[in-house]
Protein backbone atom coordinates (compact mmCIF):
# COMPACT_ATOMS: atom_id res chain seq x y z
CA UNK A 1 0.00 0.00 0.00
CA UNK A 2 1.29 3.44 -0.78
CA UNK A 3 0.01 6.92 -0.10
CA UNK A 4 -0.82 9.49 -2.70
CA UNK A 5 1.33 12.60 -2.53
CA UNK A 6 -1.59 14.60 -1.13
CA UNK A 7 -2.26 12.10 1.68
CA UNK A 8 1.41 11.99 2.61
CA UNK A 9 1.66 15.80 2.58
CA UNK A 10 -1.34 16.07 4.92
CA UNK A 11 0.22 13.69 7.42
CA UNK A 12 3.60 15.42 7.24
CA UNK A 13 2.10 18.89 7.71
CA UNK A 14 0.20 17.71 10.78
CA UNK A 15 3.23 16.29 12.59
CA UNK A 16 6.28 18.20 11.39
CA UNK A 17 8.36 20.07 13.93
CA UNK A 18 9.45 22.86 11.55
CA UNK A 19 8.67 24.08 8.04
CA UNK A 20 10.79 21.64 6.03
CA UNK A 21 10.64 18.65 8.37
CA UNK A 22 9.98 15.31 6.71
CA UNK A 23 12.33 13.00 8.59
CA UNK A 24 11.76 13.56 12.29
CA UNK A 25 10.61 10.58 14.35
CA UNK A 26 7.20 12.23 14.84
CA UNK A 27 6.59 12.42 11.09
CA UNK A 28 7.87 8.93 10.44
CA UNK A 29 5.73 7.39 13.18
CA UNK A 30 2.68 9.33 12.00
CA UNK A 31 3.16 8.00 8.47
CA UNK A 32 3.46 4.50 9.83
CA UNK A 33 0.34 4.88 11.97
CA UNK A 34 -1.61 5.71 8.81
CA UNK A 35 -0.68 2.27 7.57
CA UNK A 36 -1.67 0.39 10.76
CA UNK A 37 -4.81 -1.19 9.34
CA UNK A 38 -2.88 -2.49 6.34
CA UNK A 39 0.00 -3.73 8.47
CA UNK A 40 -2.33 -5.52 10.88
CA UNK A 41 -3.72 -7.63 8.06
CA UNK A 42 -0.28 -8.09 6.54
CA UNK A 43 1.19 -9.39 9.81
CA UNK A 44 -1.70 -11.83 10.21
CA UNK A 45 -0.74 -13.52 6.95
CA UNK A 46 3.05 -12.96 7.28
CA UNK A 47 3.89 -13.39 10.99
CA UNK A 48 7.67 -13.59 10.44
CA UNK A 49 8.01 -10.30 8.55
CA UNK A 50 10.27 -8.54 11.03
CA UNK A 51 11.63 -6.10 8.46
CA UNK A 52 8.28 -4.32 8.21
CA UNK A 53 8.24 -3.88 11.98
CA UNK A 54 11.29 -1.59 11.80
CA UNK A 55 9.14 1.54 11.79
CA UNK A 56 7.81 0.70 15.21
CA UNK A 57 11.36 0.89 16.57
CA UNK A 58 11.46 4.59 15.66
CA UNK A 59 9.02 5.22 18.47
CA UNK A 60 11.47 3.66 20.94
CA UNK A 61 14.25 5.83 19.52
CA UNK A 62 12.23 8.98 20.16
CA UNK A 63 11.39 7.82 23.69
CA UNK A 64 15.07 7.50 24.53
CA UNK A 65 16.09 10.69 22.74
CA UNK A 66 13.42 13.18 23.89
CA UNK A 67 10.74 12.00 26.33
CA UNK A 68 8.58 15.13 26.10
CA UNK A 69 8.35 14.87 22.26
CA UNK A 70 7.53 11.17 22.68
CA UNK A 71 4.66 11.90 25.08
CA UNK A 72 3.21 14.60 22.83
CA UNK A 73 3.39 12.29 19.81
CA UNK A 74 1.74 9.26 21.43
CA UNK A 75 -0.99 11.51 22.81
CA UNK A 76 -1.63 13.02 19.38
CA UNK A 77 -1.67 9.62 17.67
CA UNK A 78 -3.68 7.94 20.41
CA UNK A 79 -1.29 5.00 20.71
CA UNK A 80 0.30 3.30 23.71
CA UNK A 81 -0.26 4.29 27.31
Amino acid sequence: MSFSKAQKADVISGYRTHGTDTGSPEVQVALLSERISYLTEHFKTHPKDHHSRRGLLQLEYLKGKDLSRYRVLIGKLGIRK
